[in-house]
């Protein structure tokens, strides 16, 4: 079978198409025919070499850890029905036509979604779905998305006003601006501009006008305005998110801790900028501020196949929507993994098997 290997740790050129053995499923396993592999940004830096500690990889290997297709053989101890069901899996090395799994890990497709759209789901469905419970996301919580228009950001938006939840979204220049938006943000701040952390709160403490009160402003524009002269410019105190969902990292993330409500919650989950955002935990504990890590993202099989059932069935429904921005064949990895890298994209890279 065909797979896209890890030579060695550097650039995304080290990635390589190579043959190597079909494999065969042992006892209580299954045998799944790759459609699509799910990518994450994380396995461009493990391939780089970043974070030895998390992920004690060597070259050679093949990255990924999520795949989409169909049942075609199982192992001894295995119900034979499995055979022909769609599924998506949590897998070592997704990168490959064809993989092995424990039974215990295929989550079944439900008809209605195409096996593209749920592949898109595998890591980041899974991780949004557990975020939003982990961090009590609820009616009427205000919330800020840092990474909004990324593959987890789209959903987190999605997921988030499911609950309830007036969202707030960061993301970077007018392309990504708009999709969040048009996935359903109440407000949108581009990180891009120098003052988007003022901009954010602003957008925190004053709710998005409806379409009926935008009408009635334009009825009003002068009480408005000497309303405005009298009120000033500036957001209310009060104004912050009673949740922060960082995406990001780094000096953005950090940027955002400020944002975050006394008494609010500051996950601190993602690092494409190259760190988790280092947020002074005494400074949290003062402002009782509980924080949460990528540590706290870390889902049992039994946990993420409920998870991903969850998500799989809400995007049936019709309530979310994965975003894929693009999709690579198996023997064009190292251009996926170049293209995830140049952070130009949004939502999701998939790759054809």
């Amino acid at each position: 079978m065909r797979a896209a290997q890890v030579k060695a740790f550097g650039g995304p050129e080290v990635l390589a198409t190579v043959e190597l053995p079909d494999p065969v499923p042992g006892p209580g396993e299954v045998l799944i025919e790759v459609a699509h592999a799910d990518t994450i940004y994380v396995e461009t830096q493990v391939r780089a070499g970043l974070f030895r500690a998390h992920f004690p990889v060597e070259p050679p290997y093949v990255p990924g850890g999520g795949v989409a297709g169909t049942v075609t053989a199982v192992g001894a101890g295995v119900d034979a029905g499995w055979v022909g069901r769609r599924v998506t899996s949590f897998v070592t090395g997704s990168y490959a036509e064809r993989v092995t799994a424990p039974v215990t890990a295929p989550t079944p497709v439900p008809d209605g979604v195409d096996l593209r759209t749920a592949a898109a789901l595998v890591h980041d469905g899974v991780t949004a779905a557990g975020l939003l419970e982990h961090t009590a996301v609820g009616p009427g919580d205000r919330v800020l998305i840092l990474g909004a228009s990324g593959g987890m950001g789209t959903l987190l938006i999605q997921l988030a006003r499911a609950r309830g939840a007036r969202v707030v979204a960061a993301a970077r220049g007018a392309r990504k601006s708009a999709l969040v938006r048009e996935l359903g943000a109440d407000a949108v701040v581009d990180v891009s501009e120098r003052d988007w952390v003022e901009r954010a709160r602003q957008a925190l403490g004053r709710p998005e006008p409806t379409r009926a009160a935008e009408a009635a402003t334009e009825t009003t524009a002068e009480a408005d305005t000497e309303a405005a002269s009298e009120a000033g410019s500036e957001a209310p105190a009060e104004a912050a998110a009673d949740v922060v969902l960082d995406g990001v990292g780094g000096e953005l993330g950090l940027a955002s801790f400020p944002l975050t409500a006394d008494g609010g919650r500051f996950s601190a989950h993602g690092a494409p900028s190259g760190g988790f955002a280092a947020v002074d935990a005494a400074e949290a504990e003062r402002r009782g501020v509980t924080l949460f890590g990528i540590g706290d993202l870390q889902f049992g099989e039994a946990e993420a196949r409920r998870l991903t059932a969850h998500v799989l069935a809400e995007t049936a429904a019709g309530r979310l929507r994965p975003v894929i921005g693009a999709r690579f064949p198996l023997a064009e990895a190292a251009a996926a993994h170049a293209a995830i890298e140049g952070r130009e994209l949004v939502g999701k890279v998939v790759l054809d098997a």
